[in-house]
């Protein structure tokens, strides 16, 4: 009973923080959606069955789509929690073999959250249309191209709609102080954006709970304006809840009430927010606050404003700037529309007529609205799409390039064959220390490493190769975020590691607390491997186990830990390097560790091996061998990557590659910075590649 209480009361907390972060640009279009409806051709029709039959549209419109579509079902429709366009394409390809990126592995499949509860079971036969889009290439091109679109959409209304929504409420100075000039209006409407943006510095939870209170207050006062108006101008107001109104007004004003259903289209902007946002709230506390607070109070002002101008028809003054986002809102709920019928198809198996049934109500409905709001694109609705083209020109020349880089890796990558005929020594000599060599690819020997030790034949007794990538879920936990294998005979020393990531998870900043875990992961597979334990996958390589999985992780293991000078523990921490290097080589890297300021805040950390019984004493050893290397040195191993065109390609690919591609990797952040490897250890190999 008490805990049943304390959900209620986690829920209704989550409710009451949503005001102030979802519902908030959803409660600002009473602003200005009768604005923008009649500021066309349609102030001409100035009697009441036209404003009335706006006023349904706007019910409807926000019922079917706000009530119905999103808090009704596209909740429902989650992965894992997680809401928005790329929550959707996930679940997509998590059911069905969609990712244009080839490398996923069956060990994916076996992570906890992979396949969502709920869900119809992954054993059920495929539906034809399924197995159609997994065989054609093109449609996957096609689905990612309309995600992508859908992901910059959302951007660029994310862009407008805060100005939009801040400078439409300033307006409203205007009313009472007629010499207020339009471009003091704007310069206010800057500081308070402005003012907005600095607060999200200090979280979006926190922000949302500052303007929770504000959102709530501004619902409820236009509620009880709409209600006074209902009560003051036109009681009859009601009847336009009835869909009759709708065919009243079409059959009266025909085109140019087609063309105002952009000024209609308004009254949802930010309902995509509702399902965007699933990832800071529950979809119970979305579905509460907006059926309890949200929607009636809208409901109430809108027909309230109806009831005004029935009676007051030239009070309605146009405003151009609120038709802006009239075709950037309805695409991105179409996008919404086109996934969330194949997540009935492919995820839930559901029949596609279902399927079908959803598309066609939905669609045909919204493919009006995006046919009203193109009327729009001449006087300021191209600024959208172009910023929407240009997101998703960027996201996908980005997406071509790696896929292009990933398989020119896969297929240059060393052959086994080549490595097993160096012997352990791998034909060079091996150094002290352990090698962490990151490569995109979740198998074989990437030709970076293999271009290394042949232009120097040198390299460290452990090598690494590790493999971080993402997976089509938000987050992986961290007893399961860890896959290891072998790479060769155990005399090889050379192990493989994929850090596996969801698409929301933070990397982290700590990058000893990095290499304890990759080294406590190797020592947990060494174990493994000799009990003949774990969750193992076949590989060419070997072995892989996901070492989280044993509950004697890291209790094998006592951690030393010195924070600049102090140790934390009686035992002294090793001198950096071992007793191979000589005396003037250990002296200068001493000098030089100290003289960098990274180094200086890094925290030095040591992993000692408990005594414990090994049933093989050759465990005991790799082990020891594994930590003695840690002890000498961690280095990581990064390509450098040239990537051109083939001299032979098309124009199309060279411009695509030499000029865009080129210029995004020039523009955006190294590997390095991206994966936190500290530059002091740092090392990295040249490579060029011809897509």
């Amino acid at each position: 009973m008490a805990e049943c209480k304390n959900q209620r009361k986690h829920v209704l907390l989550l409710a009451y923080q949503s005001f102030g972060m979802v519902f908030s640009d959803l409660s600002i279009p009473p602003l200005y959606v009768y604005k923008c409806t009649f500021s066309g051709r349609l102030r001409h029709y100035q009697n009441e069955d036209t404003v009335f039959g706006a006023f349904s549209l706007v019910f409807w419109t926000l019922t079917l789509f706000s009530l119905f579509k999103y808090v009704g079902f596209m909740l429902c429709a989650n992965d894992n929690g997680e809401g928005g366009v790329f929550a959707l394409y996930s679940v997509i390809c998590r059911h069905a073999k969609f990712c244009l990126l080839p490398n996923q592995q069956a060990a994916d499949e076996e992570i906890s959250t992979y396949h969502s509860v709920g869900y119809s079971n992954r054993n059920v036969v495929s539906s034809r249309f399924k197995k159609f889009v997994e065989g054609h290439k093109k449609m996957k091109t096609a689905l990612l191209v309309l995600v992508l679109f859908g992901a910059a959409v959302f951007i660029t209304i994310a862009i407008f709609t805060p100005a939009i929504s801040i400078l439409s409420s300033v307006e409203g100075l205007q009313v009472r102080a007629k010499n207020l000039h339009h471009g003091m209006l704007v310069i206010i409407a800057l500081f308070l954006l402005i003012g907005l943006f600095v607060l999200q510095h200090y979280g979006m939870h926190r922000v949302a709970f500052i303007f929770a209170p504000i959102v709530i207050l501004w619902l409820l006062s236009i509620a009880f304006v709409g209600i006074y108006n209902i009560i003051k101008w036109n009681p009859r107001v009601y009847q336009a809840l009835s869909p009759y109104y709708i065919y009243k007004f079409f059959g009266e004003t025909g085109k140019d009430g087609w063309i105002s259903l952009g000024g209609i289209l308004l009254c949802i902007t930010g309902t995509e927010v509702i399902f965007a946002g699933l990832g800071h709230f529950t979809a119970s506390s979305i579905r509460v606050a907006f059926s309890f607070v949200v929607y009636p109070c809208l409901v109430l002002q809108y027909m309230g404003q109806a009831a005004f101008l029935s009676q007051n028809f030239s009070s309605v003054s146009t405003s151009f700037h609120s038709s802006i986002p009239g075709i950037a809102c309805i695409t991105g709920i179409f996008v919404t529309t086109c996934l969330t019928s194949m997540i009935i198809d492919f995820v839930w198996h559901k029949n596609l007529v279902v399927a079908l049934l959803y598309f066609s109500f939905f669609g045909i409905i919204e493919i009006i609205f995006v046919s009203s709001s193109c009327m729009r694109i001449p006087k300021g609705g191209w600024v959208p799409l172009v910023l929407s083209a240009v997101f998703m020109s960027v996201m996908y020349v980005w997406h071509y390039g790696s896929r292009k880089k990933y398989l020119y890796d896969l297929h240059n990558k060393a052959s086994m064959k080549w490595i097993l005929t160096l012997g352990s020594d791998l034909g060079i000599v091996r150094i002290p220390g352990i090698g962490l060599v990151y490569t995109e690819l979740a198998s074989g020997v990437p030709a970076m490493f293999s271009q290394f030790i042949t232009d120097l034949p040198t390299f460290y007794q452990v090598v690494v190769f590790i493999c971080v990538k993402t997976v089509p879920i938000p987050y992986v936990s961290q007893k399961e975020r860890y896959l290891i294998g072998r790479i060769g005979p155990k005399p090889y020393k050379m192990y493989r590691c994929i850090v596996r990531y969801g698409y929301k998870d933070v990397h982290e900043n700590d990058d000893y607390d990095f290499e304890n875990a990759i080294v406590m992961s190797v020592a947990e597979f060494i174990q493994l491997e000799a009990e003949g334990g774990g969750t193992l996958d076949g590989s060419v390589d070997g072995r892989l186990a996901v070492v989280r999985s044993s509950e004697n992780f890291g209790k094998r293991f006592m951690m030393s830990e010195s924070d600049g000078n102090k140790e934390s523990s009686s035992w002294s921490y090793p001198a950096s390097g071992s007793s191979s290097r000589s005396a003037a080589l250990q002296k200068l890297k001493s000098m030089y560790e100290l003289e960098s300021p990274e180094f200086c805040n890094r925290r030095r950390i040591q992993l000692k091996l408990l005594d414990t019984t090994y049933k093989d004493s050759r465990v005991k050893e790799e082990i020891l061998e594994l930590l003695e290397a840690k002890d000498a040195g961690v280095a990581y191993v990064i390509g450098h990557s040239h990537i051109k065109a083939k001299w032979n390609a098309t124009f199309w690919k060279r411009l695509l590659i030499n000029v865009f591609l080129s210029f995004l990797r020039k523009n955006c952040r190294s590997p390095s910075v991206g994966l936190n490897i500290p530059h002091i250890s740092l090392i990295e190999v040249g490579m060029n590649y011809y897509l």
